[in-house]
């Protein structure tokens, strides 16, 4: 009976080293590489466009603070943007700017 326990154990572990070997021969394979390569790049984006928007919400506020400073300081209203600070100019002279 301590034979088979024993036998049984062998073969689970066995298959466990085998399987975590295929799994990494597959992610050493120029296809596994590319995969781990574009789950990266796809991360990193996610992560610098949660960070700019982080960036541009901060921007507003301390925007804001700044003329509802201006506003009790001086009195005079703030003129406040329509629609966020290059609305007005159309896409082509933004383009033609930067």
């Amino acid at each position: 009976m301590k034979r088979l326990f024993w036998l049984g154990v062998g073969v689970a572990a066995g298959v466990a080293v085998t399987r975590k070997a295929g799994r990494t021969a597959r992610q050493a394979t120029p296809a596994g590489l590319a995969a781990n390569l574009g789950d990266a790049v796809q991360e990193l984006a996610g992560a610098i466009g949660s960070f700019g928007a982080d960036i541009r919400a901060g921007m507003s506020e301390r925007e804001q603070e700044l003329r509802d400073m201006v506003e009790q300081r001086s009195g005079v209203p703030a003129p406040r943007p329509a629609a966020g600070r290059h609305a007005a100019r159309p896409a082509r002279a933004r383009r033609a700017e930067g």
